[in-house]
């Protein structure tokens, strides 16, 4: 079983992004796109931009934190 973090980018505008964590990418992505995510729900619809996998939660939860860092938005704006 993986632990995914995730970029979404929204379709409609371009310049929003979300970064998340789930066990379930496609449900996840279904989710935001019905707008059951209150964060994500105004800028639908989203599309995954990147998409890592981790074995152990804890890992994937450490870089989800990190990505939502300061340093962590621009590492994932230069490179993803």
């Amino acid at each position: 079983m993986f632990h995914y973090v995730y970029t979404l980018t929204s379709e409609e505008m371009p310049n929003r992004h979300y970064v998340g964590l789930t066990d379930n990418l496609d449900e996840r992505l279904a989710a935001h796109n019905a707008g059951k995510v209150h964060h994500t729900s105004k800028y639908k619809p989203w599309r995954i931009e990147t998409a890592l996998a981790f074995r152990e939660r804890e890992k994937a939860a450490a870089f989800e934190r990190y990505l939502k860092s300061g340093s962590g938005r621009e590492f994932a704006r230069r490179h993803f």
